[in-house]
């Protein structure tokens, strides 16, 4: 027997706070099981709870649109009791509209256009589609050229996306949205993990059964392994665009080609030798298959990764070479000049552009733009340029103190700013440059010191620090999460790994490069089978 309705406006709520309207919850749930496809047991909890999911009248007019009684749903409409006409015009346009197509379709032209000249019209709305559908009269080509086929006026699949705009159209109180309960409870899980400072796991682990946090240990901070195989300062690592390799250049005049296993141990895979100065920096191919370094104000080579063979040499006589990177599209190279030049070379050692002026310092980082379009260059002491290529025009970013070194953000839409000062700071460069966040808590006295974006989307922010440490922290917050020891001498640079969430290399004057993962120990309730760990001996 069937319970006695329950008034809904009788106010009754649900939960701890009071806030829950307990007819607006039972209605959401009834309207996701329909959703799911649990027809029964949608009808079951209105009959149970006497609430049903729509009133008798929005049940009638939602039939009468799926059997296509459009002058009824038409007349049913206004009985459903909106208030704002605005509504009820753009409501009816959309059911009269698919009795006009689909007149059309059954080849009924005279009613067609009786329902366009007696019942559409008289809305005013939305001129522009009357004249469209008006033209679907004159010519039925007309209506393949505005998207209309054959298939969207037919029978019950087209109505029910009309019952879909109708849904958005009308108040949310009178259709409840198709999948309102699944909307609001990601959007508590997009809450809970915004505000997770911590949060650096995939989606995939979020569950419904208890709130999100993560803790500290999903950041990586335990050190993996020691890489030893440079024989004087790491100044510059790089992971490759596909985590498998990471690229290190040393004082030593080498730079090193690392394999990161499918376990995440990483072993030496190539040395790249014959620069006659200090490898000063490294740049990977799009595709991972080449990779560039840069000698001191020297020459840059161009390597491949498999073989490690060099492939090419580029230098200009006079003028030495302090920076590299690459097109976008894997055809050319681009550097910064001790003369203060940009140049650009394809890949055969052909220049191809070159902008003279003040445009990079004798130490400066570069970067360009994926759509290749901007390229990024310290231009001055306290200054960063942003050279758009087509446009010819220039902006730039003005800082406070002197400037060291940057790194682009993935999707090049940040720039990370490393100051003398030992602060640094979080640059918008969409349209003006804007500064967003600035950073604190690392030394930086004499060294050029280098941070990266990394983690989950890339909410953290990472960087050495003179005091022979690694630091972290929140991007959006700018909280200093983590300080992590175990180097012995300064750390020049870190990177973390864009394919595996839980991997971080530093560089250091030590000689050697520390791989950071996961606290193993103390992690609970994970599943450890997709990983596994290689730990650093310790004594």
């Amino acid at each position: 027997m069937a319970r006695p309705r329950i008034s809904q406006g009788d106010g009754e709520t649900i939960g701890s706070q009071g806030v829950i309207k307990k007819a607006e919850f039972i209605k959401i749930i009834t309207r996701a099981l329909y959703s799911l496809g649990y027809d029964k047991s949608g009808a079951l909890l209105e009959e149970e709870s006497g609430i049903p999911l729509h009133s008798s009248v929005v049940n009638l007019f939602m039939q009468q649109v799926t059997d296509g009684k459009w002058d009824d749903s038409v007349a049913t409409l206004r009985m459903i009791g909106l208030s704002d006409e605005t509504i009820v015009k753009s409501a009816s346009f959309l059911i009269l509209e698919q009795k006009f197509l689909e007149l059309l379709k059954m080849e009924k032209v005279p009613a067609a256009l009786g329902t366009l000249r007696s019942e559409i019209v008289p809305l005013h709305v939305n001129l522009n589609r009357i004249h469209e559908l008006a033209a679907c009269i004159i010519s039925p080509l007309q209506c393949v050229r505005l998207g209309i086929s054959g298939q969207d006026t037919e029978g019950t699949k087209s109505r029910s996306k009309i019952l879909e705009k109708l849904q958005k159209l009308l108040p949310a109180a009178i259709m409840i949205p198709e999948k309102r309960l699944e909307h609001l409870v990601e959007r508590a899980l997009y809450v809970q993990r915004e505000a997770c400072v911590f949060h650096n796991t995939s989606d995939s682990d979020l569950s419904l059964y208890s709130d999100h946090q993560c803790g500290k240990n999903q950041i990586p901070s335990q050190t993996l392994q020691i890489l030893q195989a440079h024989n004087d300062e790491i100044w510059f690592l790089q992971f490759s665009h596909n985590g498998k390799y990471l690229a290190s250049s040393s004082k030593d005049q080498s730079a090193i080609i690392w394999e990161v296993k499918e376990y995440g141990q990483v072993s030496l895979k190539h040395t790249l030798c014959g620069h006659q100065k200090p490898v000063s920096t490294v740049s990977w191919s799009l595709d991972d298959s080449q990779i560039l370094t840069c000698g001191q104000e020297e020459v840059i080579k161009r390597w491949d990764v498999s073989s490690g063979k060099c492939l090419q040499v580029y230098e200009k006589s006079g003028v030495g070479l302090i920076s590299c990177g690459w097109f976008p599209d894997g055809r050319g190279i681009f550097s910064g000049m001790t003369d203060r030049s940009i140049c650009l070379w394809d890949l055969d050692g052909r220049e191809l552009e070159c902008w003279k002026g003040q445009r990079t310092l004798r130490i400066s980082d570069m970067a360009i733009t994926d759509d290749g379009k901007r390229i990024i260059s310290i231009c001055r002491e306290s200054a960063i340029l942003l050279l758009d290529r087509e446009a010819k025009f220039e902006r730039l970013i003005e800082e406070v103190d002197m400037i060291t070194s940057f790194s682009l953000s993935k999707d090049n839409k940040f720039l990370l700013v490393n100051l003398i000062n030992q602060e640094i700071h979080l640059w918008s460069i969409e349209g003006d440059p804007k500064l967003v966040l600035k950073y604190k808590g690392h030394k930086r006295t004499r060294f050029i010191i280098r941070s990266c974006f990394g983690g989950l989307g890339q909410a953290f922010i990472a960087s050495g620090s003179e005091d022979s440490q690694v630091y972290i922290w929140h991007r959006c917050s700018g909280e200093l999460l983590l300080a992590l020891p175990g180097h012995s001498g300064a750390v020049n640079c870190v990177s973390w790994n864009p394919a595996n969430l839980h991997m971080l290399a530093s560089a250091s004057d030590d000689q050697t490069i520390r791989i950071w993962g996961l606290d193993h120990f103390n992690l609970k309730h994970r599943d450890y089978s997709n990983s596994s760990i290689h730990h650093c001996n310790r004594s």
